[in-house]
């Protein structure tokens, strides 16, 4: 059985994975209105990679995968500006969406099932080092994640998020329903960029 739900759509240009931080300034009506609701109903909102569009003004087409987010923290700022931060839960596909007059896009989608813990086989321990390095180094928003740096897919997560891909390449780690294969397509992409 699948869990359907109907949410509010935040296109982006950036890729959120479950587990992760997103921190955001809002300022559209039509957002400052959904995180209101969202708070309001304890409720979340999707947010995908945007395909054609922009984050502004007319609503964006979007890749059909994205991630629910919850938000986690808010604060309404001296300029106006509301500051929150949504941490991503799990995985949907869009089943169908519908832009209403405000240029907010509200869709039914289908939650894809978050994956199993899995252990990190060998080969790929090293990564769990680079990860460990490039959060203590980030800090700020990973301070307050709990860590759970022998589970693969929580590993292949924050590295999706946090190495310097292009956007089209995170989508595609997103997509991937495998933590082991994603771990194997990111010690690849590393080996590419020289990272050590």
């Amino acid at each position: 059985m699948t869990d359907e739900l109907r949410i509010p759509l935040f296109p982006l240009h950036t890729v959120l994975y479950p587990g992760g931080p997103l921190p955001l300034r809002i300022f559209e009506p039509r957002y400052l209105d959904m995180v209101s609701a969202c708070l309001r109903q304890s409720s979340g909102f999707g947010v995908c990679l945007i395909r054609s569009g922009n984050e502004v003004g007319r609503a964006a087409t979007t890749y059909d995968i994205g991630t629910l987010a919850m938000i986690t923290y808010w604060h309404m700022g001296h300029d106006g500006l509301l500051a929150i931060t949504g941490c991503g839960q799990q995985r949907f596909r869009i089943l169908s969406e519908k832009v209403q007059p405000n240029q907010l896009t509200v869709a039914e989608v289908e939650l894809i099932p978050n994956e199993p813990e899995a252990d990190i086989p060998a080969e790929y321990l090293p990564l769990v080092d680079l990860l460990r390095q490039m959060i203590e180094q980030i800090g700020h928003h990973y301070t307050a994640i709990p860590k759970k740096y022998a589970d693969a897919g929580w590993v292949g997560c924050r590295l999706a998020e946090l190495l310097p891909l292009g956007l089209a390449q995170k989508q595609y780690l997103l997509q991937i329903n495998s933590p082991v294969q994603r771990l194997e397509r990111l010690a690849a992409v590393i080996e590419q960029l020289g990272i050590r």
